[in-house]
């Protein structure tokens, strides 16, 4: 991989763009799922989509979606909720700052005379990064602009046969946004991003990749050496490992649970199972279960045992189970205590 020739690679690549445009072009117009937001197709509704679908997998992105867009369905709408309700309908999604972002996002918009067309105006506002700007001005405004995620990335670095360690995924994408707009269609970007990146999620996938099936085989690199796992080449993040006990108190109709602080940095505003070592006086009983969950590069232990508990913390609260939906609960604890009432 050390023997990677840059100039050589986007030399070949930029004598075959045609090519390989036209034969993406004829996959993705056969193989693409009918998602949603491409089935009725509108402006916000690749804005919701684009910012649902940031490391989560659109599996899991279509039922949240499709109640998303019953309640809210336009930028004036969410501008117009309260950010409990926004909050609300994301819960299990992960990563909250996207829901805000997008609802802060939706304000700035409707305050606008006029919505903005290219990708570094996109930019300005709240959340909008390189990739979702692009996606959205590719999309809706024909800007002839590439996207660059993480299927983008391992659908290149094999294309080419860039086997350079990166650091992470951001600077990948930057080394390889050269590549990228050399490939894009001038004339159909829209298309030519959604078919790139439908190639990596259905085609060029991390593990086992379906080579035979690409259109793109003949010309491939990484499918040539018949090792088209080893791209990208991403440097190993170390994994930190945490361990955090957490109770289970239940009394009458009533489970106890405690609110992440406002300032978090992580899911703040969140109810969850409170953390033992920090209900003072608690006499710790039976281990009920040991949940596992990874957050960025930490893998988080969390065994749960039954507590007896005096005096409440003020950050926790006595909550009935008829009023438990009405909390925002982290996606994890949700299940955990859905589960654990079922079995006790």
């Amino acid at each position: 991989m050390s023997e990677w020739n840059q100039t050589q690679a986007l030399a070949e690549l930029n004598q075959n763009t045609s090519e390989l445009q036209e034969l993406l072009a004829e996959w993705y117009a056969a193989a693409h799922r009918k998602l949603p937001w491409r089935v009725e197709p509108s402006l916000y509704r690749t804005v919701v989509s684009e910012l649902m679908c940031q490391q989560t997998q659109i599996a899991t992105v279509l039922p949240y979606f499709d109640r998303w867009m019953q309640q809210l369905p336009s930028f004036e709408a969410l501008a117009g909720a309260d950010e409990a309700v926004v909050l609300k309908l994301w819960e299990g999604l992960g990563y909250y700052s996207r829901a805000r972002n997008l609802h802060k996002m939706a304000k700035e918009i409707v305050s606008m005379e006029r919505v903005p067309e290219v990708a570094k105006n996109w930019q300005k506002l709240t959340g909008i990064g390189p990739y979702t700007s692009a996606a959205i001005a590719s999309i809706h405004f024909n800007e002839p602009i590439a996207v660059v995620d993480g299927n983008v990335i391992r659908v290149l670095t094999r294309l080419i046969g860039d086997g350079r360690e990166f650091r992470d995924g951001p600077s990948a994408a930057k080394a390889l946004q050269a590549a990228a707009d050399m490939l894009v269609h001038p004339e159909r970007p829209g298309d030519h991003n959604q078919a790139m990146m439908e190639l990596g999620a259905l085609v060029c996938v991390k593990q086992r990749p379906t080579c035979t099936i690409c259109p793109w085989v003949q010309k491939c690199v990484a499918a040539k050496t018949g090792q088209p796992e080893a791209f990208p080449n991403l440097k190993k993040r170390k994994i930190e490992k945490v361990r955090c006990p957490r109770a289970w108190a239940v009394k009458d109709a009533a489970i106890l649970l405690q609110q992440i602080p406002s300032d978090a940095t992580r899911l703040a505003g969140h109810w969850e199972l409170p953390k033992l070592g920090e209900l003072d006086g608690a006499r710790q009983g039976e281990l009920l279960a040991k949940k596992m969950r990874g957050i960025s590069n930490q893998r988080i232990e969390e065994p749960i045992y039954v507590v007896e508990i005096g005096d409440v913390p003020e950050h926790c609260r006595w909550i009935l189970w008829d009023d438990l939906p009405d909390y925002q609960l982290t996606g994890p604890h949700r299940r955990w205590i859905n589960e654990l009432k079922l079995t006790g």
